[in-house]
């Protein structure tokens, strides 16, 4: 009995051992999954480790360095929710292309740019100055009427806010110089250029050029022998017209602009678009004795009577002839737009630079473009001027057409249009550039006065002398 007792005790015991054993074995299991946990997370490092990456690049460190304080500040978000109003001609396209120009930097910095586009804007701009309602921004077609502006004291000089260092090495010094107008305490940096237009082209026939065996002249005497060489080959060089209705002359101006610019001084240049070297001075006559020189009947296609009566438009239509009936015209990059449809350039057309005259006045460029002129100093405004000074500002509108880049920054590879490419090539490597004179001119001449008389004496109906004093006496006093 005893026996059975011990018995039974040491089975309980046996049976208490193992179910302890069994028990003590479980935890294991529970931690094989607490194992893996820690390497749950690995995966996710990754991304977390590569996501700040991609936020690097609005940094752009080498901005601050610039000066450009407000920029960076405006691409950290300290000026989101702001607006900065606008002003100036674009229009229809141009104000589409405009808009879609600054949508990434709106994006970036949540500052809303509101231009208001209108074909009278330069009558509507002097009457919003004049009551106190300026835009933050103005867009200047003619930087002539901007100079009335910064007379007034009505503009704010962006070397204010940016250093001349950074804008030197933003912008040909000769883009500078054109900004730089009389204020009201005196000089003041009155803009920034931002696309403009270039006119220093000679267009020709490539596929027919290339046929004859005819070189790209780099000199005004090469480019003179070559005249005489489709002379004497029994064609007529080159294709003029200065017809344009109420503004016919217009070219002729342009012509004498170019060779003003290779035949003295830029000083004497801008002297002359502001009134302080007559038109019957020795610089001015020697230019259009030079132009007289080449606007011959032996030269130009239909003689000289054809052309003031010649539409500038239909000018160099006869290029495009088999044969040709000339084959070269200078004219702004615009000109395409007047070729007859279906030409491919590259193949039916290319250009090259209007030669120098006298090498000492280097290789200036005529261009036309559009200056934006600040009225109010708010930081945001200041940060979007900041932003019209970069290439990037220009870069979706040099894709898409119907501009070029004066910022120094901007990449060839960006224009989407083979000619404007080729154009802007040619500007990059000029030594200065001018703007159109007679649109610096006050308009009862540079509109007026100079149109006429271009007109007048390519006609024949008044001689050098004449026209040319004329011309002095339109000038308002």
């Amino acid at each position: 009995m005893r026996k059975s007792l011990w018995l039974l005790i040491a089975l309980m015991l046996v049976v208490t051992m193992v179910a302890t054993a069994c028990g003590g074995a479980q935890p294991p299991a529970t931690e094989q999954p607490q194992a893996t946990q820690p390497a749950a997370p690995e995966p996710t490092k990754a991304p977390e480790q590569a996501a700040p990456e991609p936020t690097k690049a609005p940094e752009q460190p080498a901005m601050e360095s610039t000066g450009l304080a407000e920029l960076d500040a405006a691409y950290a978000g300290d000026y989101a929710g702001t607006v900065v109003s606008m002003a100036g001609p674009f229009t229809d396209e141009d104000a589409v292309k405009f808009n879609d120009s600054v949508a990434a930097f709106e994006e970036a910095t949540g500052i809303d740019i509101q231009y208001e586009g209108s074909k009278e804007f330069e009558a509507s701009i002097s009457i919003r100055v004049d009551a106190g309602d300026a835009p933050d921004i103005v867009d200047f077609p003619q930087p002539g009427l901007l100079g009335n502006f910064a007379k007034q004291g009505q503009v704010v000089d962006v070397r204010s806010f940016m250093s001349g260092d950074y804008l030197q090495g933003q912008y040909l010094q000769s883009w500078l110089d054109m900004g730089t107008m009389q204020g009201a305490d005196g000089p003041i940096m009155a803009g920034i250029w931002a696309r403009f237009n270039a006119k220093s082209q000679v267009w020709y026939p490539k596929k027919a050029w290339d046929e004859a065996g005819y070189q790209i002249p780099q000199t005004w005497d090469e480019m003179l022998a070559l005249s005489d060489q489709i002379v004497s080959d029994g064609d007529t060089p080159w294709c003029v017209g200065i017809e344009s209705g109420a503004a016919t002359g217009w070219p002729a101006t342009d012509w004498i602009e170019e060779i003003m610019l290779r035949t003295t001084s830029l000083e004497n240049y801008d002297k002359w678009t502001r009134g302080e070297l007559p038109f019957d001075s020795p610089e001015v006559k020697n230019a259009l004795q030079i132009l007289s020189n080449l606007w011959t009947d032996k030269y130009v296609y239909g003689g000289q009577a054809a052309i003031v009566t010649t539409f500038f438009g239909d000018a160099p239509t006869p290029m495009f002839e088999n044969p040709p009936k000339c084959w070269l015209h200078k004219q702004g990059n615009f000109i395409t737009s007047f070729f007859p449809a279906g030409v491919e350039p590259g193949v039916d057309y290319d250009f090259f630079y209007l030669p120098p005259i006298d090498p000492q006045y280097g290789k200036p460029y005529l261009v036309a473009g559009d200056i934006y002129a600040m009225f109010n100093d708010r930081p945001e405004v200041r940060a979007t001027m900041e932003y019209f000074t970069k290439g990037e500002s220009l870069k979706s509108w040099l894709a898409a057409g119907g501009a070029l880049a004066p910022q120094k920054d901007a990449s060839l590879d960006w224009y989407g249009d083979d000619i404007e490419r080729g154009v802007a090539n040619l500007v990059s490597q000029a030594t200065s550039v001018r703007f159109d004179g007679s649109d610096l001119m006050p308009g009862e001449v540079g509109a007026g006065s100079f149109w006429k008389g271009m007109t007048d004496y390519f006609s024949g109906n008044a001689d050098m002398d004449t026209v040319l004093k004329e011309i002095d006496a339109s000038w308002p006093q």
